[in-house]
C-alpha cells in the first residue's frame, strides 16, 4: 500500500512536470520537481566533465535550452528528456526516481508506472527499466498535431517501436516514414529523429530502448 501511494504520488508530480509550462499561474510542486531535475542534469553533467557545448554537440539541443533546463526555468520535452538523459549515460527514469526503490518483482503494475504528461499533447509511461541490461520499456501517446520533440534528436542506442493504434511518422535524418497500427520499426538512436503524429487521432505505440545509458564515467 505504501509503495502504491509512493508511485501515485511520483505520478502526480510528474505529470504536472511539462504540463505546467501552459499554466500562467504555475505549479509550485512541478516547478520544485523541474528544478530539482534540472540539478541532476548539471551534476550528472559536470560529473562526465560535459561543457554545455558538447551537451549540446551531442544531443542537437541548444546551449541556450539547456542553460534554462539546469536552471529549473523551462520544461523539457519527452524528446529533450530522453536524448539529454541518454547523453548523461542515464535511463529518463533516473531523472525522477531512485533505482534503488524500484519494486524487485518482475511485474510491473501500472499503478506503479510513472507517467510524464507533455503539455503539447504527448505522453511516455515507463513501463520498465532495466538497469542492468540497459533497457527501458514505454508507451508513448500523442494527440494529433504533436511530435515527439521539436526538432529532430540523437543520442545513443538502438530503438524499436510498435504502433498500436493510430498512425506515427518517424523522419531519420532525411526519410520519413508513415507508419499505421500493427507496423514495427528499429533504427539506430545516432540517427537524428523525431516522431510526429500526423493523422486525425490519437497515436499510440510501445517504444524499446535499448543502450542509451551505457556511457562510461570518465575515467
Amino acid at each position: 500500500m505504501a509503495r502504491q501511494k509512493q508511485a501515485a504520488g511520483q505520478n502526480g508530480r510528474l505529470e504536472g512536470i511539462l504540463a505546467s509550462q501552459s499554466s500562467a499561474a504555475g505549479n509550485p510542486e512541478a516547478d520544485e520537481t523541474v528544478r530539482a531535475v534540472g540539478a541532476s542534469i548539471r551534476a550528472a553533467r559536470k560529473r562526465r566533465r560535459l561543457t554545455l557545448q558538447e551537451l549540446a554537440e551531442r544531443t542537437g539541443v541548444s546551449v541556450s535550452m539547456l542553460s534554462m533546463l539546469e536552471r529549473g526555468v523551462a520544461s523539457p520535452s519527452i524528446g529533450t528528456l530522453v536524448s539529454v538523459s541518454s547523453a548523461l549515460g542515464l535511463h529518463m527514469a533516473q531523472l525522477f526516481q531512485d533505482p534503488a526503490a524500484e519494486p524487485p518483482s518482475p511485474v510491473r503494475r501500472l499503478a506503479d508506472q510513472v507517467t510524464v504528461q507533455a503539455a503539447e499533447g504527448v505522453s511516455r509511461r515507463l513501463v520498465h527499466t532495466d538497469l542492468d541490461n540497459d533497457l527501458e520499456m514505454v508507451v508513448n501517446e500523442y494527440e494529433p498535431g504533436t511530435s515527439s520533440a521539436a526538432a529532430p534528436v540523437h543520442h545513443d542506442g538502438l530503438e524499436f517501436g510498435l504502433i498500436i493504434s493510430g498512425n506515427l511518422t518517424v523522419r531519420l535524418g532525411d526519410v520519413e516514414y508513415v507508419l499505421g497500427a500493427g507496423d514495427g520499426i528499429s533504427y539506430d538512436s545516432t540517427t537524428p529523429h523525431v516522431l510526429t503524429n500526423r493523422g486525425p487521432a490519437k497515436a499510440r505505440a510501445v517504444w524499446i530502448n535499448v543502450g542509451f545509458g551505457s556511457q562510461p564515467e570518465p575515467g
